[in-house]
C-alpha cells in the first residue's frame, strides 16, 4: 500500500539545455532573448507533455527563481505557470533560496502536501522546479525624484541625455555575486575554503578537467537526452531557426596544459580560473510531484521517492561548505547511511569548494568517484534558480539508467547555506 506520507517525483520531468549567457564572451547567448519566466514555462510545458498527467489534476505550481532579472520577473512562478500551459485557476508560488531555489521549490511543494493545510485533495499533483535567465541587467541608481531631462523622474524610461556626465551603469549580475555580510564575492569565499583545506591550483584544474571529460562522455553517450527538451531559437530573422539540443558550455577540446595557462580570475595568487569555476548559463527545469498514494491512485508512473531533505547554514566566509552540514541532516532524516549512496549530484560552484565538500563526504562514506560522474556545473553551468531542479532530474534519471538505488542532490548557497535531497529510485 502506497504511503500517504511519502512524496514521489513522477517520470517525465524535463529541463531546457543550459546555454552560456555569452557566445565565446563576445555576443549574446542563445537564450539571451528569454526571460526566467519563459525558461521556466518551457520546462513546465515539456514536463506536462511527457508526464502525461491530466492538467486538471495539477493543484499548485512552486518554482524557484533567484533574481528579478527581467521586467516580467516579479510574476515569477505565475508567469511560468501560464507560459507552461496551466489554467488561471492554478495558484503559483515563487521561492528564492538563491542557488538552492530549485531544490527549495521541491521541498516547499512536498511540505505543502504533507502539512495538508493548503493541499488541494481534488487536484493532488504539484509542478515544482525553477527557471533563471542570468542575463541580469545593467542599472542606474539614485535617479528617482531627481530632474532628468525636462521632468522629475518618477517612473518610466530614463532620458539618458538628461543624465549628468560620467553617470555609470552597474552590472547587477556582478553585484549579486558580492556578499555584504562576508564582505567578499562568492568566488573569494571559495578561495578561502581552498586555503583552509589546502587545495592546490593543480587539484582545482584537475577537477575542472574531470568535469568536462565526464560531461562530454555523458553528452556523447546520450545520458542527458531523456531529461532535456530541445529549444528552438531564432537567432536572426533572416536565417532559419536553430535547435539547441545540448548544454552549450562543455569544452570538446580540453587539456591540463590549456587549463594551466588560464589566469587566476578573482584574486592575486588565487587558484580559481575561468576553467575551474561554474559556467554562467540560462536554463529551466520542472517536474511533477505527488503523495505516493495519489500517484498510485491515478496510475501515475513514479521516477523516484524523496526520502530525506536537509538545509543548513554556515559561516558566509566559506559559503561553499554549506552542503556538508546539509547532507548530514538529509542522510540522518532519510535513514540512509553515506556508504549506501550510489550517485551524487553536487553543484560545482567552484572547484576548491566542491573538492572541500568531497573530502568531508568521504568521511561520511561517500566515495569521490560517486560524485558527478556525468560532469557538473564547471562544464555544464549553474542557472541559479533552476540548478536544484536540474540536478534532481539528472540524479533521478541516472539512478534508473544505472539500476542504482539511492541518490544525493546537494548544493551550496550564497550567503552561507546548503541544501540536500536524498532520492530512492523507483
Amino acid at each position: 500500500m502506497a504511503s500517504e506520507k511519502s512524496i514521489v517525483i513522477l517520470d517525465g520531468g524535463r529541463r531546457t539545455p543550459r546555454a552560456d549567457i555569452l557566445i565565446q564572451n563576445q555576443k549574446p547567448g542563445l537564450f539571451s532573448r528569454f526571460s526566467s519566466t519563459q525558461l521556466g514555462g518551457m520546462a513546465i510545458a515539456a514536463t506536462l507533455e511527457n508526464t502525461k498527467i491530466d492538467k486538471s489534476l495539477i493543484g499548485h505550481v512552486v518554482m524557484g527563481m533567484a533574481a528579478h532579472s527581467h521586467r516580467d520577473s516579479i510574476y515569477g512562478a505565475q508567469g511560468m505557470r501560464w507560459r507552461g500551459g496551466l489554467g488561471d485557476d492554478v495558484p503559483a508560488l515563487t521561492v528564492a533560496r538563491i542557488c538552492g531555489s530549485g531544490a527549495e521549490a521541491l521541498a516547499v511543494g512536498a511540505e505543502m502536501m504533507l502539512a495538508g493545510m493548503r493541499h488541494d485533495t481534488e487536484r493532488p499533483f504539484t509542478v515544482v522546479g525553477g527557471g533563471e535567465s542570468m542575463q541580469y541587467p545593467f542599472a542606474v541608481y539614485n535617479q528617482r525624484g531627481k530632474v532628468v531631462g525636462a521632468a522629475v523622474q518618477k517612473y518610466g524610461p530614463l532620458d539618458i541625455k538628461g543624465l549628468p556626465p560620467g553617470t555609470q551603469l552597474q552590472d547587477t549580475l556582478l553585484m549579486s555575486l558580492w556578499d555584504p555580510s562576508a564582505k567578499m564575492a562568492m568566488a573569494n569565499t571559495a578561495e578561502e575554503l581552498g586555503r583552509r583545506h589546502e587545495i592546490t591550483r593543480e587539484q582545482a584544474d584537475e577537477f575542472g578537467y574531470r568535469s568536462n571529460i565526464n560531461a562530454k562522455k555523458a553528452r556523447d553517450a546520450g545520458w542527458y537526452d531523456e531529461e532535456i527538451e530541445p529549444v528552438e531559437v531564432q537567432t536572426d530573422g533572416a536565417l532559419a531557426p536553430i535547435t539547441v539540443k545540448h548544454d552549450t558550455h562543455i569544452f570538446d577540446t580540453i587539456s591540463m596544459k590549456k587549463m594551466g595557462r588560464l589566469r587566476a580570475a578573482f584574486e592575486p595568487g588565487g587558484i580559481i580560473t575561468a576553467g575551474n569555476a561554474s559556467a554562467v548559463v540560462d536554463g529551466g527545469a520542472a517536474m511533477v510531484i505527488a503523495k505516493e498514494s495519489d500517484a498510485e491512485k491515478y496510475d501515475a508512473k513514479p521516477l523516484a521517492r524523496v526520502v530525506g531533505m536537509g538545509v543548513a547554514a554556515c559561516d558566509p566566509h566559506i559559503m561553499g561548505w554549506g552542503p556538508v552540514p546539509a547532507v548530514k541532516i538529509a542522510l540522518k532524516n532519510s535513514g540512509v547511511p553515506g556508504d549506501k549512496i550510489d550517485h551524487v549530484e553536487l553543484n560545482e560552484a567552484f572547484a576548491p569548494q566542491a573538492l572541500a565538500c568531497m573530502k568531508a563526504f568521504e568521511k561520511m562514506g561517500i566515495a569521490a568517484e560517486k560524485v558527478n560522474p556525468m560532469g557538473g556545473a564547471i562544464a555544464l553551468g549553474h542557472p541559479l534558480g533552476a540548478t536544484g531542479a536540474v540536478l534532481t532530474l539528472t540524479c533521478g534519471y541516472a539512478l534508473r539508467r544505472t539500476k542504482q538505488k539511492y541518490g544525493l542532490v546537494t548544493m551550496c548557497i550564497g550567503g552561507g547555506q546548503g541544501i540536500a535531497l536524498v532520492l530512492e529510485s523507483l
